[in-house]
């Protein structure tokens, strides 16, 4: 008589996945980037930074510095909280920059913004919690939250940021407390929208009247074209119930992969920590050294800002220029006054997912807007990108939409 134990049926898949997985998509940016890395497409979809300005020259000597006088440490493995003197120097520029007071005991150092975003949604966030966002808000944060099945609170926002009457109402009429606040308050992705002074103050004494934690993602606040340059909402706030984040994408490059959290509540930062310990241990001991390196070399990073911005602020004037002159009447845009993006409204009726394959004909892309909205579904919207195209391909390019916007509407889908 056999002992052997029977054997189950198999059904020929092993793999169970967790609920939460149900609501993760693949970002529809990455998947349009995929599309548009032909050489011939004018592409506006990525938030990418303009490759030509990268501080090559510069970042190479930070990396050979690094590499021959503290190249064993360099490659070793390191504390998950990050390099000390990377964290203060930190503290330094925010102090200089943005008036926010914090010590390197308050700054963790993350791989990329997004990794903040997934582990502020790891610790605070419980199945069913709820989120306050702007509308439309960052795909990337939607995206972060959906992995911690977060729900969502949407505020009406204007040519000023989010409506602060709205945000009461919203907050009197929520049935479960929210558990966060999360604004990108300079020149936000995807409008370009900037929320003005007296709505700062005002979202910051709602926020710490109501109890709720506000979570400020600053990725862009260095690249201001126009206008004056507004305070932080964790400045105003005293760092009271706020966290901060930031990164070196947009001012260094992108495939550095370091960031910061700026942490002033222990009790957060000691959670935190862990939490990234289970994802990556620690953030590249290289990369942290070679943006400290960069960062110290007397008048290069500021130098290197200095001649972003006159760049970027012709290539957003240009862009505006031929949107004006190309685009068919009854659609707008908004007029950013920094960042990397702008955000279009189409006429009723456009759907800017189908416009999309009828731009691509013609070789220029964009961002359809409807994955930004949330508990709604507007489709005649879409986010242009106006850093990293040369000042030709701008112009060609809103000539090539236009012409696409045009033919759509004349019924050639």
């Amino acid at each position: 008589m056999s002992l052997a134990a029977p054997q189950p049926a198999f059904d020929g898949h092993v793999f169970r996945f967790a609920q939460r997985t149900g609501r993760l998509r693949a970002s529809a940016i990455r998947e349009i980037l995929k599309v548009t890395a032909m050489p011939d497409v004018i592409s506006f979809a990525g938030g990418l930074p303009a490759p030509e300005l990268f501080p090559i020259e510069h970042f190479a000597k930070a990396c050979h510095d690094v590499l021959a006088h503290d190249g064993a440490a360099a490659l070793q493995y390191s504390v998950t909280e990050g390099y000390p003197p990377l964290r203060e120097w930190i503290c330094e520029y925010l102090a200089r920059v943005n008036h926010i007071a914090c010590t390197p005991d308050q700054v963790l150092i993350i791989s990329g913004s997004q990794q903040g975003l997934d582990l502020i949604g790891k610790v605070l966030l419980d199945p069913g919690d709820t989120v306050i966002i702007e509308n439309p808000a960052y795909l990337g944060a939607i995206q972060a939250f959906d992995a911690y099945q977060a729900q969502y609170v949407n505020v009406a926002t204007d040519d000023n940021g989010i409506v602060t009457a709205d945000l009461i109402r919203v907050l009197r009429e929520a049935k479960r407390k929210p558990k966060l606040l999360y604004l990108v308050p300079n020149f936000q992705n995807p409008s370009g929208i900037t929320l003005s002074l007296q709505r700062r103050r005002d979202v910051v004494a709602i926020a710490a009247e109501h109890g709720i934690p506000i979570y400020e993602d600053d990725p862009y606040g260095r690249l201001r074209y126009s206008g004056e340059h507004l305070p932080s909402l964790m400045s105003i706030a005293g760092s009271r119930n706020c966290i901060y984040m930031s990164t070196v994408s947009k001012t260094i490059a992108p495939g550095m992969r370091v960031a910061w959290l700026v942490i002033p509540d222990r009790e957060v930062f000691e959670r935190v920590v862990p939490a990234k310990q289970a994802a990556d241990l620690h953030t590249s001991s290289f990369t942290q050294r070679a943006v400290y390196a960069y960062a110290c070399q007397p008048g290069v990073f500021e130098a290197h800002v200095a001649e972003m911005l006159p760049v970027y602020a012709r290539r957003r004037d240009l862009m505006l220029e031929s949107l004006a002159r190309f685009m068919p009447e009854g659609t707008s845009w908004t007029r950013p006054d920094g960042g990397l993006f702008l955000w279009a409204r189409m006429p009723e009726g456009v759907d800017t997912e189908e416009l999309l394959e009828l731009a691509s004909r013609r070789l220029v892309a964009f961002v359809p807007g409807r994955p930004f909205w949330v508990n709604c579904v507007v489709r005649n919207t879409m986010r242009l990108n106006f850093s990293n195209a040369s000042d030709e391909m701008i112009v060609e390019g809103i000539l090539r939409l236009g012409e696409a916007v045009r033919a759509y509407m004349a019924g050639a889908k």
